[in-house]
């Protein structure tokens, strides 16, 4: 059955209980102007509703008959009756039939009373049963909210972007819903009103374009701020509409801020990213599900043609969403299908592209592919993994089953959990243009799975982290080279030391961060891969430095064991330092170890489960390590939602070594690595004899560059592995 945004009144009369006139006169009904006793006066009115509002739409006769003899106030009671009995109009989004709230809402809503406010990501504490206790915005001095009061100082822009999205707003809708308890909607209308009173919005404001400082001023109305409110506003209504307290007054004040707000995306639309799609949803949703607005059919329009372009503009080649982060990836999926379940739900889905289902399959595709066996996934980029539970996953999973790609059976696997469908054959999967591969043993959770970040980011852009190169492995149920996250969307220290490059698994130059001597900018190139009887091999290379190129090859033995070859070439006539950085899954009770020799001749780590899954990395250096300082080992800690960094801690170590100075001019000499990761059970099983060489150089000259390929020899507690890829 369809949700149905504003239902009958007979329906409603019965579900509330209501039974006398005066109850009547507030939840709907044939209104006679005389049972209008001590009318308020008009000044209590937002007059400017009328100027927007469609009055000969259809239903709107009465209000139109008021509003022309200057019955203000009968109109606006008269627009109330409306909305209260609306069933024209279906809402996807809610149910007011089958209305429910879980504990996790109705803690926020019940807070709000309070003028704790919930900003998604952020709370002062957290009990042993996992319940919030969020920030208290009452001044208790002043007896009055201060909307300035307790940001979270550590990630301080993104709790001020959030706090103006009111997200308990809806909560509230909903447990006045579920309790019929007025003090749910005399808390929302008392907050917003002061809300609006402290932060007004002159209709027509244009604001300057997105991006650097300006967003400190006035970001109230910018941006996702806007848009989610006006989202959300339309279900919040829904919930609300039938209380007392939700007076003809109320409903201009309200209806009017709506419009404005409106008017404030339409004015102020982003050029490109995220924020766009979500505005333009937001537009084309007020337009659909609010049609007795003047402008309707200009917002609906407008919104879905942009959408339309977005369609085309949003995702890579590849089915990539082209600030590369899979978070922002998975949300720009779920804004189209947002609204085509709006148009959908009311017989308007003709609006978009008959081919919109299919522009949407390859990256329904990616998500499936970047997701690792046991149903998680990696921080890569801006991705706060917490925010992507198995079950949000596989929600996602079966929308794009039902909507997008219903003959997708490999999709379809996943979605179930392999209940139905087809489990999917193929171990090796490239977004080459976006630069993530795949490397996996299958698809259960006992599998292995590599994920290779190479991200092809010529524009810098904001979600993109500096990483080329860098992989998170999955083994066996557990993650042991998680990405560290970025904790924090300020501008500061905290959020460049997360996406510094040498905190990721991959190469640097005097520990700089990739790029920065670009402009941000990051070119990951695919070069080939390869397949042989005992092995598979990745080969991807990266401009990282001015003068050094970054070729990482990573071969896959025997579908059990990684080996990873580094090379920082390049033929600037002088020596360069160049480091490895690895970081390996830890934990305080079974820390991970260091393996090292007196010589520094290698570097490795191995960690200490008792569960017998367990990892090692160990890397040889061709040139030999630097005199001073060649190893640094680090503890850094894992962020998987913003301002939180208690998700984890690993075991890192740098190891340092020379590019060797080229002889002439056209030679290119380079920094090499030998790194092998090779999982094991018990942890006595640690020491294992690794011997590596390269033996491509036959002149015995180490550091030499080979443009056409590599070629190796592995040994591993004496079995040897002859590794070796040549390029075309």
């Amino acid at each position: 059955m369809k949700n149905i945004f504003f239902i009958c009144f007979c329906a409603l009369f019965a579900f509330s209980g209501c039974a006398d006139d005066d109850d009547e006169l507030i939840t709907g009904g044939n209104i006679d102007r005389e049972l209008l006793p001590n009318t308020p006066t008009d000044a209590e009115l937002d007059k400017s509703l009328f100027e927007v509002i469609n009055m000969d739409y259809p239903g709107l006769e009465k209000v139109k008959e008021f509003y022309e003899t200057g019955e203000y106030y009968r109109a606006a009671n008269a627009l109330l009756e409306y909305y209260r009995t609306r069933i024209n109009i279906n809402n996807p989004n809610i149910s007011l039939f089958n209305s429910s709230i879980s504990d996790f809402d109705l803690n926020i809503a019940d807070q709000a009373i309070n003028h704790q406010f919930y900003v998604r990501n952020f709370y002062q504490n957290k009990n042993s049963d996992g319940v919030e206790t969020y920030y208290s915005f009452w001044d208790n001095d002043k007896k009055k909210i201060d909307w300035s009061k307790n940001q979270d100082k550590v990630t301080s822009q993104e709790f001020r972007y959030q706090l103006h999205r009111h997200q308990w707003m809806l909560p509230q809708a909903k447990a006045y819903r579920i309790s019929n308890n007025d003090k749910y909607t005399q808390s929302w209308i008392e907050v917003y009103k002061d809300w609006l009173k402290t932060f007004p919005y002159e209709r027509g404001t244009v604001y300057p374009p997105e991006g650097g400082s300006e967003n400190d001023k006035d970001y109230q109305w910018k941006g996702l701020q806007v848009a989610e409110r006006v989202l959300s506003q339309i279900d919040i209504m829904a919930y609300f509409i039938q209380s007392p307290s939700f007076t003809p007054e109320w409903l201009t004040t309200f209806l009017a801020t709506f419009e404005k707000e409106i008017d404030c995306i339409r004015l102020n639309y982003y050029q490109k990213g995220n924020i766009l799609i979500t505005q333009a949803q937001a537009v084309a949703t007020a337009g659909v599900l609010m049609p007795e607005f003047k402008d309707a059919e200009i917002w609906t329009m407008e919104g879905i043609n942009k959408l339309k372009e977005e369609m085309n503009t949003q995702f890579l080649t590849d089915g990539v969403q082209y600030e590369l982060d899979p978070s922002y990836h998975i949300a720009a999926i779920d804004d189209f299908l947002k609204i085509y379940s709006v148009l959908e739900a009311n017989n308007k889905q003709h609006l978009l592209d008959a081919n919109f289902f299919n522009k949407l399959k390859q990256p329904a595709h990616f998500v499936m592919d970047i997701i690792y066996p046991d149903y998680s996934i990696d921080n890569f980029n801006d991705t706060r993994s917490s925010s992507y539970t198995k079950s949000v996953l596989i929600k996602n999973l079966k929308k794009y089953t039902q909507l997008i790609a219903p003959e997708d059976n490999e999709l379809l696997w996943m979605a179930t959990e392999g209940k139905q469908g087809q489990k999917p054959t193929y171990l090796y999967k490239a977004y080459e243009q976006a630069g993530y591969y795949m490397l996996r043993t299958g698809w259960d959770e006992s599998s292995t799975m590599m994920i290779l970040k190479n991200n092809y980011n010529p524009n810098n852009e904001w979600h993109c982290q500096p990483d080329n190169g860098t992989f998170g492995l999955y083994h066996n149920k557990r993650s042991f080279f998680p990405d560290a996250g970025s904790y924090s969307y300020d501008s500061d220290n905290n959020r460049k030391n997360y996406r510094a490059t040498k905190n990721h698994n991959t190469i640097t130059v005097q520990s700089k961060t990739i790029g920065e001597e670009q402009g941000g900018v990051t070119e990951g190139r695919f070069l080939d891969y390869i397949e042989k009887d005992n092995y598979s091999c990745l080969i991807t290379e990266n401009a990282s430095y001015t003068d050094i190129t970054h070729r990482r090859a990573v071969f896959f033995v025997n579908k059990e064991f990684f080996v990873i070859v580094d090379e920082a070439y390049g033929n600037v006539n002088s020596s360069t330092k160049v480091n490895i950085n690895f970081h390996m899954l830890s934990d305080t009770k079974n820390p991970t170890v260091y393996d090292e020799t007196e010589d520094n001749s290698y570097i490795g780590a191995h960690t200490t489960f008792s569960d017998e899954n367990n990892m090692l990395i160990r890397t040889f250096s061709e040139t030999g390590p630097v005199k001073e300082n060649p190893i640094s080992k680090s503890t850094t800690k894992i962020s998987n939602k913003l301002g939180d960094d208690k998700a984890g801690i690993r075991a890192g170590y740098q190891y340092s070594s020379n590019r060797p100075r080229p002889t002439d001019s056209a030679s290119q000499t380079a920094a090499r690595f030998i790194s092998v990761i090779y999982p094991f059970g018990n942890i006595t099983e640690a020491d294992k004899d690794i011997k590596v060489e390269f033996t491509d150089n036959n002149d015995g000259v180490q550091g030499t560059f080979h443009p056409e390929g590599v070629n190796i020899k592995v040994t591993i507690n004496n079995t040897p592995y002859n590794l070796s890829y040549t390029l075309n």
